[in-house]
């Protein structure tokens, strides 16, 4: 299988081995089956916005061989990763439902590329975004001494569904979002700044990095230590407070948050038509709210759009001769 000219040898799992160097690539972390028919329609969106890019479904052993023969069987190469948390004890406030996350702060230390753009599992990209990959960001010449050092989308801290053990200062009037409610259309082009208070706060949904020994050391010496996180989302709180205002705030579309298009949310700022990539944050997933036929029964539309999506991917596999595997 070739991509941009580069030839991917494949085992017979699909484990990834660079015959010639990819040195830019779109990667996600799988681990779990409940998310991988998450994967496989978010490895056909970048497809069909016509990405130039190959993505790569990072693994660790935790994760099952059925899984794995699944993606592969699509064409997806798979790179098994080191499973990473912190240090026992150290972070007892995390959910559950973030354990895994941590591993994606292996990406930071792919330095077998030169760019790494991670997207979570649960996004359908609906344009073309090949320009994250020549995004300025600081060289490995600086050694983690820069202010640019990676590229994310702000969190929205709004906390529409009132979850109880959300900090008391996450509200509408103190996300970054609701800072470019008056200028919608800029909205669309820059994000927030990074600096004043609660507007350092990044979603870790959507990731642009040149992957550096030097900040990966920084992380995995954070997770060794006894350091505690004033708001522990596990990755995404390290990442906020660790690198506070280091890093360059995306516009919205690149990670746009479902419960942003919510009325009383951030609909203000919202619009269909400049979205790049939709990020299913929260539960229920758009593939939990489907019925027999895998038509959505969701009310919300950003739901139904993944599965028209995921219907047209079903479809083209079937052209292709892939078995179903209930994926």
């Amino acid at each position: 299988m070739c991509l941009d000219g580069l030839t991917l040898k494949r085992e017979a799992m699909g484990e990834l081995k660079n015959e010639i160097k990819l040195t830019k690539v779109w990667i996600s972390l799988i681990t779990n089956l409940c998310y991988v028919p998450g994967l496989l329609t978010l490895n056909y969106s970048l497809k069909k916005s016509k990405s130039k890019y190959p993505l790569i479904a990072l693994y660790t052993d935790h994760f099952p061989l059925e899984g794995c023969m699944a993606i592969s069987a699509r064409g997806i190469a798979i790179q098994r990763v080191t499973f990473l948390a912190p240090k026992a004890g150290s972070q007892q406030s995390v959910e559950e439902r973030f354990f895994f996350c941590w591993s994606k702060l292996v990406s930071f230390g792919l330095v077998e590329y030169e760019r790494v753009v991670f997207l979570d599992c649960d996004m359908l990209v609906l344009q073309n975004m090949d320009e994250l990959m020549d995004l300025e960001l600081d060289g490995p010449e600086l050694v983690g001494n820069g202010n640019r050092l990676f590229a994310a989308g702000h969190a929205c801290i709004c906390n529409p569904l009132k979850k109880e053990n959300y900090p008391d200062d996450w509200t509408r009037e103190n996300c970054a979002f609701t800072t470019q409610h008056e200028n919608p259309i800029a909205a669309q082009m820059t994000g927030s700044p990074t600096n004043p208070r609660t507007l350092h706060i990044l979603n870790s949904g959507l990731l642009v990095i040149n992957p550096s020994r030097e900040i990966y050391n920084i992380i995995v010496n954070f997770l060794k230590s006894d350091a505690r996180l004033k708001v522990n989302f596990a990755e995404q709180s390290m990442l906020s407070e660790l690198f506070r205002g280091r890093w360059v705030p995306l516009p919205y579309v690149y990670n746009a948050l479902k419960t942003l298009s919510w009325d009383g949310v951030h609909s203000e700022i919202w619009r269909d038509e400049y979205v790049k990539n939709i990020h299913y944050i929260l539960t229920p997933k758009p593939w939990e709210e489907m019925d027999t036929e895998g038509k959505s029964i969701s009310s919300d539309s950003t739901h139904r759009r993944w599965a028209e999506m995921n219907l047209e991917r079903l479809e083209k596999e079937k052209e292709e001769g892939i078995s179903s595997d209930c994926f």
